[in-house]
């Protein structure tokens, strides 16, 4: 058990709370890590993209010279893919993109992430968060009173209205709870902020 100090809104340090070192202190799979991105980027997509083939394109229905004695290459259609306003040959259809890992795996990329933000001192505890009001200036103070700068990844054990939309309008913050949470995300963000107890939750789930 690894231990590490806990704060206050205001940047105080009002404590220290141990780590479950079976979820904050293994060795990062990094391959694993960069197999969860992937697959989590994969699922994001839409899939809508879609090109018209020659047969789904207008016009094209009469062949356009006779076949000998031309000069010109055989033709059979002005809707061919080699012509100006003919179809795709091969284009994007709607496909879907999506594809899952196994269990384990989702499990030890999700540990790997967070035991990378440990071994980078991007883990910062805080005991509470949560606001009285609907306001920006709250989450920002509470991030510089942490001496967090660049982007933020904020994680609640429960969903918290208020605190979703006081964070909402400040420029590479994040808001998300223990049970959105995706390795991608706690890559993508320099720091991780979390709840006092959604790092019980957080452990509760996975150790």
């Amino acid at each position: 058990m690894s231990q590490i100090t806990v704060f206050d809104m205001a940047g105080n340090k009002v404590g220290d709370t141990e780590l479950n070192d079976a979820v904050f202190g293994i060795a990062p799979n990094k391959n694993l890590m960069h197999a969860m991105v992937v697959c989590y980027l994969a699922n994001q997509r839409q899939g809508t993209q879609s090109t018209l083939t020659r047969t789904e394109v207008s016009g094209g229905g009469r062949k356009p010279w006779r076949q000998k004695g031309t000069g010109h290459a055989r033709q059979g259609s002005t809707r061919a893919p080699q012509w100006v306003h003919g179809g795709i040959a091969l284009g994007p259809k709607p496909r879907d993109y999506g594809y899952s890992l196994n269990k384990k795996e989702r499990r030890l990329a999700m540990k790997s992430a967070l035991s990378t933000k440990v071994l980078d001192s991007d883990l910062v505890v805080v005991d509470a968060i949560k606001t009285e009001e609907f306001k920006t200036k709250t989450m920002v103070e509470m991030l510089k009173a942490l001496g967090v700068k660049g982007k933020a990844l904020i994680v609640t054990a429960e969903a918290d209205k208020k605190v979703v939309r006081s964070a909402g309008n400040i420029p590479g913050v994040k808001t998300a709870t223990v049970g959105t949470l995706n390795v991608y995300d706690i890559l993508n963000y320099d720091k991780f902020v979390v709840a006092k107890d959604a790092v019980a939750k957080i452990e509760e789930v996975y150790a």
